[in-house]
C-alpha cells in the first residue's frame, strides 16, 4: 500500500490572465492522485503569507503555492527556516520567482517537479528583519516596481515592466549612498543599488556579477552609477546582455561584490522593493541566511547519484582487501 503524501496547497485566484477555476482544477487533476491537497485560497483581507504560516503551524508535510511573484514570496518568506519543502506553480504576469530560481513557468511543468518530490535547500536573507527570497532594489527598481500598477499589468503583462522603466528613465535621478559590508565602507553616487539572493537575467540591475549563486552562503550586490540618462540606457542594456551571456559587468559606471552582510544608507531616502513588494525607504540592512529555504526543484546532473547498485538481481557487494 503507497502511503499518499500531503500538502496545503495555497491558490491565488485573481494571479495572472488564464481562467483561475480552469487553473485550480488542472493542479488538482495532476497533483491529487499522489498528493492530498489541503486547498486554501487568498483573498484581499488574507494574504498568501499569512496562510503559509498558518500551514507551518499545522505542521504540514510541505507547502504548495501557485500565483504570481507576490503570492510566492509571500509564502516562501513564511517558511524560511522551517525545512518545510515548498512547491512553486508560476502563473502571474512576470514569473521571476520562477525564472530566478529555474523553475518552470507552466502548470504542467510545474507539477511534474512537485511530484518527482526532489528538493534543494537553497539560501534566503533578512531585510530589516523581513523575510528574503529574490532581492532588495533601492533607487530606480523601486520606482519601476511602484509604477507597474495592477491594472497596467493585467492589461499588458510584461510589457507593464517595460512601461515603468522607460517612465522612470524620464524622472532618472541620483543619490549618496553608503554600503557597509563585514570589511569595507563605500560611498557612492548611484542610480540604482540591488542586493540579490537570487535574480532572473530580466532583472537586468542585479545582474553585476557573472551569475548569481543562491546556495553559497553570499549576497550580491550590483551598484549601478550612471552620470545622466543616456549611461542608464547604456549600462541597463550592458547588464542584460552580460546577464544572457552569463558574463561580468565590464563598465566604470557599474559595481559589484559578494558579502554575507550588506547595510546601505541612502541621502536622501529611497524607496525599496523586496521581492517585487515596495516596503518603505531606506535605510535597509540585509543578511544572508545560508540554507534557508527548501524548495522541490528539477533534478540537475549535479543531482543525480554518482552510483547506483541496490536492485540489481543476485547483488553482492564485499570490500576489496
Amino acid at each position: 500500500m503507497t502511503i499518499q503524501r500531503s500538502a496545503c496547497l495555497i491558490f491565488n485566484p485573481v494571479a495572472g490572465q488564464g481562467d483561475p477555476e480552469q487553473d485550480l482544477l488542472n493542479i488538482q487533476t495532476l497533483l491529487e492522485p499522489e498528493i492530498d491537497l489541503d486547498i486554501r485560497l487568498t483573498t484581499p483581507e488574507v494574504e498568501a503569507g499569512q496562510l503559509a504560516r498558518e500551514a507551518v503551524e499545522r505542521g504540514v508535510e510541505m507547502i504548495i503555492v501557485s500565483g504570481g511573484d507576490g503570492t510566492l514570496s509571500a509564502a516562501a518568506d513564511a517558511v524560511v527556516g522551517t525545512n518545510i519543502p515548498l512547491g512553486i506553480i508560476s502563473r502571474g504576469t512576470a514569473n521571476a520567482f520562477a525564472s530566478a530560481l529555474t523553475l518552470p513557468d507552466t502548470i504542467e511543468a510545474a507539477c511534474q517537479i512537485i511530484l518527482q518530490g526532489n528538493t534543494k535547500v537553497i539560501d534566503a536573507a533578512l531585510c530589516n528583519g523581513k523575510p528574503m527570497v529574490l532581492l532588495a532594489g533601492i533607487g530606480f527598481e523601486a520606482e519601476m516596481v511602484e509604477k507597474a500598477d495592477r491594472e497596467t499589468k493585467n492589461r499588458f503583462g510584461m510589457l507593464a515592466y517595460i512601461l515603468a522603466g522607460v517612465q522612470q528613465l524620464r524622472e532618472f535621478e541620483t543619490f549618496e549612498a553608503q554600503i557597509e559590508t563585514q570589511d569595507k565602507i563605500i560611498t557612492v553616487t548611484a542610480g540604482a543599488v540591488t542586493i540579490a539572493n537570487a535574480a532572473p537575467p530580466t532583472s537586468v540591475l542585479a545582474q553585476g556579477p557573472a551569475g548569481i549563486i543562491c546556495d553559497d552562503g553570499l549576497l550580491d550586490l550590483t551598484v549601478v552609477a550612471p552620470a545622466n540618462r543616456a549611461g542608464a540606457i547604456a549600462s541597463a542594456y550592458h547588464l542584460l546582455q552580460t546577464a544572457l551571456r552569463g558574463d561580468a559587468a565590464e563598465r566604470d559606471d557599474i559595481g559589484y561584490l559578494r558579502a554575507r552582510r550588506i547595510k546601505v544608507t541612502t541621502d536622501p531616502p529611497q524607496k525599496v522593493v523586496l521581492d517585487g513588494e515596495i516596503i518603505g525607504t531606506t535605510p535597509i540592512d540585509v543578511e544572508c541566511v545560508p540554507g534557508g529555504l527548501t524548495l522541490l526543484m528539477p533534478v540537475t546532473e549535479e543531482d543525480q547519484p554518482a552510483e547506483k547498485l541496490e536492485g540489481l538481481p543476485k547483488l553482492r557487494v564485499e570490500p576489496k582487501v
